[in-house]
């Protein structure tokens, strides 16, 4: 995960700095050393670094952090503010016109992702109630409009093509079908290079007249570091890029780029992408990032994600059965299927607070232990999750054999979710207790489920 390095090393400098109590100016000195070095390492520019410790330290030396009862948490608190500020106070948008449609021109160098944030792009517009179009303008990359057409089709938007003729024919018809279709969000998905060259800079420029973009977004590749920021300098020099969508932000990367781009360039990051699948996409926002660098969590995103991924109508129902059936086998492995539906256990778990503390290896095994869940459930015929009494041992020995797991692992299943059905019963959730406290678990439950949170039971 980006910034896994960086968040370590960060949370190690802050767990000393809180451990000194009182702090002088020479300790606040110190410890910006470290911090100067954990940036260097994470691929943050050079001039970037000097710029922001020289920031943090002025603030930290002032008589009002010294003489602070928490200085430690002082300090934080400014490296977080400065990292905001780093990375672009205030959340970008894309600004749609009055007048429809809207369009956004893609470019980037070749390997970037930039094919498949389009239609990731496409795919969260859609969702907002827009009608996006995508164009596939890309006629040189060997099966670039085959792909354009398959990851459109997953995420049911629309794709105009003509084939491998001249891209700027390809846009002008395309943005004539656009108006006759309604489609008030075009996106242009342009050819790229293995390298910046005059002659992809002249087709883009050439489109960029045709087409006369709301938003010219580049697509950067977060693994490739400094270079992302040399690359968007360059084609902001040559084309007038609007917004940075970087991707691969899930990959092993020191991450350094996000940190970089705004601050050398002055074009904002609006999207990252956060993994292979299509929903892997989210709006970028300079405090949550720096909240999850600094080891904070981002529960606002956490939130977001289950209130785009929770059906509210299954939520309903499934609070209603709870109040008059209980939970169930067929209910958890429903809830386990909605969570599976907002990302990897890591993606998720990353955005708790305290989530730096957590090893690889344990959410490798929680990923092995949900799988193992989800096996064993799906070996049981439905009278056993709807009853898990009914499993004898000839029952559990089937179950096993069937979810590849031991006898003793669908016994440790059973006894936890029987010690989950006994903690429901004394909140008064799925008897039929009829007291004041029970009725408020169950309207509470009733939020929780309606209000897109999966798991509050």
């Amino acid at each position: 995960m980006a910034f896994e390095g960086l968040s370590e090393k960060l949370n190690g400098v802050f767990k000393r700095l809180k451990s000194r109590g009182k702090l002088t100016e020479a300790d606040v000195k110190e410890a910006m050393r470290e911090v100067k070095m954990a940036l260097l390492e994470a691929d943050v520019s050079y001039k970037v670094v000097k710029d922001f410790i020289n920031s943090v330290t002025e603030r930290s030396v002032g008589e009002e952090v010294l003489q602070s009862l928490t200085p430690g948490q002082q300090v934080i608190k400014i490296v977080n503010e400065e990292l905001i500020k780093l990375m672009g106070e205030a959340n970008s948008k894309i600004n749609f016109p009055n007048r429809p449609p809207c369009v956004v021109m893609m470019c980037g160098l070749q390997g970037s992702g930039k094919t498949t944030h389009a239609a990731k792009l496409a795919k969260m517009f859609k969702r907002e109630g827009k009608r996006p179009l995508l164009i596939a303008a890309d006629v040189y990359r060997p099966a670039a409009i085959d792909q354009l057409k398959i990851v459109g089709e997953r995420a049911e938007v629309a794709v105009f093509e003509m084939g491998q003729i001249d891209p700027r024919k390809i846009v002008k018809e395309g943005l004539k079908h656009a108006k006759d279709y309604g489609n008030d969000l075009v996106i242009i998905d342009t050819a790229g290079r293995l390298h910046i060259d005059e002659e992809l800079m002249d087709e883009l420029k050439d489109i960029k007249k045709i087409a006369e973009p709301n938003e010219i977004m580049l697509v950067v590749d977060a693994m490739i570091g400094q270079d992302a920021v040399k690359v968007a300098s360059a084609f902001d020099e040559a084309l007038g890029i609007d917004s940075v969508i970087l991707t691969k932000l899930d990959s092993d990367t020191r991450g350094g780029a996000a940190l970089s781009v705004l601050a050398v360039t002055g074009k904002p990051i609006k999207f990252v992408g956060m993994g292979e699948k299509l929903d892997e996409f989210e709006a970028f926002h300079p405090e949550r990032m720096a909240s999850r660098i600094l080891g904070m969590g981002d529960m606002l995103t956490l939130i977001e994600k289950a209130q785009q991924t929770y059906d509210e109508k299954e939520a309903k129902k499934l609070a209603d059965k709870m109040q008059e059936k209980g939970f169930d086998l067929e209910d958890l492995l429903e809830q386990m299927k909605q969570i599976q539906k907002m990302g990897s256990m890591g993606s998720i778990i990353k955005m708790l607070p305290g989530a730096n503390k957590v090893t690889d290896e344990q959410l490798e095994a929680g990923e092995a232990q949900l799988k193992k869940t989800e096996a064993m459930i799906n070996s049981m015929t439905k009278a056993e999750r709807a009853k898990p009494s009914l499993i004898d041992p000839k029952r559990k020995r089937r179950i096993a054999a069937g979810s590849g797991t031991q006898v003793s692992d669908v016994n440790q299943l059973l006894k936890q979710f029987d010690q989950m059905q006994s903690m429901m019963k004394k909140f008064g959730i799925g008897g039929k207790l009829h007291s004041k406290k029970a009725k408020m678990n169950r309207k509470a439950l009733l939020r929780g489920l309606g209000g897109g949170m999966p798991g509050q039971m």
